[in-house]
């Protein structure tokens, strides 16, 4: 850190002591005689602080946020008149010596600014004078007066209406105290500010008499006492008098300014500037006469045409403009509405409230609840959660239901518990004050820690301190904070039950409001071909088995192409399947290649013997002990090649596959079962094997 940085730093964290010594500072302007470029300094800090507090006049939102405008009043009064004082010594004692005799910045103001002509200073600082204390001071006095008689007259009201929301149970003592306090800030704000205004009325009536000290006092000290010509005399004292008469009655008049703005804003709310033109904007007709009227000026013989017209055009279209928006605005307010009217509607229906249903609920021990506050190391719970409702929309092309996560006074303190549609889906523990450390490899966990088993896939894990982080880490372990245990958690559990998250109203929205690109083809085949039910039903089918269902207009082809030839919802499923061969080939494909494992076939024909029935009514009659020769057959074979690494398709006749995919998953849920239309043209198979005979 640099020095300057660490000085600011110390006079930030003592600013009370900053202040004490700046006071100090001015006192001491108006006993001892200042050099020459401390008065520049001084003159530049003044500017700079009246451009300040302008500036924040415009931004805040309520005059109460600066409730200590008085107090800066008071100081930059006190300030400028210290100035005043200490430029009047260098006038008077060195005026003699030129335009630079107090000061570079004076010296700027008397020959640059006013181009060295003394009547013309005169006049400026004249004018300068009367604007700020005739116009802007007393306007703003006069506001900040009317506005303390008023605050203070309404007070007991306010009282008791706070005090009737209270008894009423509308807001609570918290809350009453502080709209209390801030009733009676408001109070002596606008007080304060009243008696404030007197400072700037007397720091214009001491600006003219200090002008006209300098100027007497210095003529006689110029002729007098230095000799100097009268007319050199006159011309030097006067152009000095009037640069230090304008260097303070500009900081003067930017920080009157800013009062004004201050105390006129009492019933505006938001930063000025927005707040003037939103409400200025809310009358589009008032800038389309005022174009007419420019436009009319604009043309009239004798008038420039240039300004008036591009004034009219710029109010032209900011009336077009401003109808457009208050056309929104006005649509918006009924959307709104009807939205406030079904919000009223349902509360007041409260036992429908009660009888609804979560499709997902985290419910979380009192332990826990750090876990979704903003103090936390790791990211909150809920941020996670919408981190896998996206990921399940990108991978899945299904937008999961909102999470609800509350608290659960019923649990342990560390325990959490996740709902399906009310039904508790599954549970653990974790501990918020550590971390879950995990050996990917299987091997022993050589960290001293609490053992445990993961609440996941329940592997053997060690819950570890916190500064033992960097270390797992270095052995190679995964370490797993609690927040991302349950959403782990979570999203194993959404994606064993994703085909029942899937509602008909979600169905619904998939098709009328994420794939408006398809509403012409929805519209041909539903329902004249098929329901919303029986599309939720396919779509539920290839969710079951892990296939993404982001490009509805391919399954709505093949829905309506399968349509015409069956009514069975399976079938048209595995149609379906076979117009996502290419997203389904490359889901399936590891480095390039497809592995699969095909039947043998022996056992392609008994499954096809044992199919009995004709169209929609087509069943699977195995014998048990055929069945369980298969599934013996297909354990050995894979648990075989997982031992070597392979993770393989089953590859099946299409017409088979529905029975195969429905006797595999009751034993081996996660193998995917393949049909010979569902491996694309291009895509290369790596054959590991064939399921022993029948």
């Amino acid at each position: 850190m640099t020095p300057a940085a660490t000085f600011l730093q110390r006079i930030g964290a003592n600013r009370d002591m900053a202040l004490a010594v700046g006071v100090i500072a001015i006192i001491g302007m108006l006993i001892l005689p200042l050099p020459g470029w401390m008065l520049d300094l001084g003159l530049a800090l003044s500017i700079t602080l009246s451009v300040m507090i302008l500036m924040t006049a415009l931004f805040i939102d309520k005059p109460l946020q600066l409730s200590a405008f008085p107090t800066i009043l008071l100081i930059s009064t006190m300030l400028r008149l210290g100035l005043n004082l200490a430029s009047t010594r260098l006038i008077l004692a060195h005026g003699h010596e030129g335009a630079h005799a107090a000061g570079g910045v004076i010296a700027a103001f008397g020959e640059f600014l006013i181009g060295g002509q003394t009547v013309i200073g005169l006049t400026i600082f004249m004018i300068l004078v009367v604007i700020n204390f005739v116009v802007i001071t007393k306007g703003a006095g006069r506001i900040a007066e009317v506005a303390a008689r008023f605050s203070l007259d309404s007070m007991p009201g306010k009282q008791m209406a706070i005090d009737a929301d209270l008894n009423a149970g509308t807001i609570d003592e918290a809350q009453a105290r502080d709209r209390r306090a801030e009733v009676e800030a408001e109070s002596g704000f606008y007080g304060s500010m009243d008696g404030a205004s007197k400072f700037v009325k007397g720091d214009a009536v001491a600006a003219l008499l200090i002008t006209a000290i300098n100027v007497v006092v210095g003529l006689i000290m110029g002729v007098a006492v230095h000799g100097v010509p009268f007319a050199e005399a006159f011309h030097t004292y006067t152009l000095l008098t009037v640069g230090d008469g304008l260097v303070s009655q500009i900081p003067a008049l930017i920080v009157s300014i800013a009062a004004g703005l201050l105390v006129s804003k009492g019933g505006v709310v938001g930063k000025t500037g927005a707040a003037l033109g939103d409400q200025l904007g809310r009358f589009p007709k008032a800038f389309g006469m005022v174009a007419v009227m420019m436009g009319l000026l604009a043309i009239l013989p004798g008038l420039p045409f240039l300004p008036f017209a591009i004034f009219s055009g710029l109010s032209g279209w900011a009336a077009w403009h401003l109808g457009r928006t208050a056309d929104r605005r006005d649509v918006q307010a009924r959307i709104d509405q009807a939205n406030a009217a079904t919000a009223a509607t349902a509360s007041e229906e409260p036992i429908s409230r009660t009888l609804a249903i979560d499709a997902v609920r985290i419910e979380i021990g009192y332990a826990l609840l750090p876990i979704i506050n903003e103090a936390q190391r790791e990211p909150r719970l809920d941020d996670q959660v919408r981190a896998l409702r996206r990921q399940m929309a990108v991978e899945y092309g299904f937008v999961l239901p909102a999470v609800r996560i509350i608290d659960n006074m019923a649990l342990k303190p560390n325990e959490y518990v996740v709902h399906i549609k009310e039904t508790e889906a599954a549970r653990g523990e974790i501990r918020l004050d550590r971390l879950l450390v995990i050996n990917p490899g299987g091997g022993p966990l050589s960290l001293p820690g609490e053992p445990t088993r993961e609440p996941v896939f329940d592997l053997p894990a060690v819950w570890i301190d916190r500064e033992l982080r960097d270390e797992a880490g270095l052995r190679g372990l995964t370490v797993v904070d609690c927040g991302t245990i349950i959403t782990t958690h979570l999203t194993e559990l959404v994606k064993d039950n994703i085909a029942d998250l899937l509602s008909y109203t979600e169905t619904q929205k998939l098709l009328n409001e994420v794939h408006k690109e398809s509403d012409k083809l929805v519209a041909d085949i539903v329902p004249a071909k098929i329901s919303i039910s029986g599309v939720q039903r396919i779509l539920q089918n290839l969710l079951a088995e892990g296939i993404s269902i982001r490009d509805v207009p391919t399954i709505l082809e093949g829905i309506a192409e399968a349509a015409p030839i069956t009514s069975n919802l399976s079938q048209m499923t595995e149609h379906v399947r076979g117009r996502l061969a290419r997203q389904i080939s490359a889901q399936q494909s590891r480095d390039g290649a497809i592995p699969i494992v095909t039947l043998s076939p022996e056992w392609d024909e008994a499954f096809a013997e044992s199919i009995v029935g004709h169209g929609d009514d087509r069943q699977l009659a195995m014998a048990p002990s055929r069945l369980h020769a298969f599934l013996a057959a297909v354990r050995e074979t894979l648990d075989r090649l997982a031992g070597e690494g392979e993770i393989p398709c089953l590859l099946t006749n299409p017409a088979i596959r529905p029975f195969v995919r429905s006797i595999i998953e009751r034993v081996r849920p996660a193998t995917v079962v393949l049909s010979q239309n569902e491996v694309h043209a291009r895509a290369r198979i790596r054959s590991l094997g064939t399921i022993g005979h029948a």
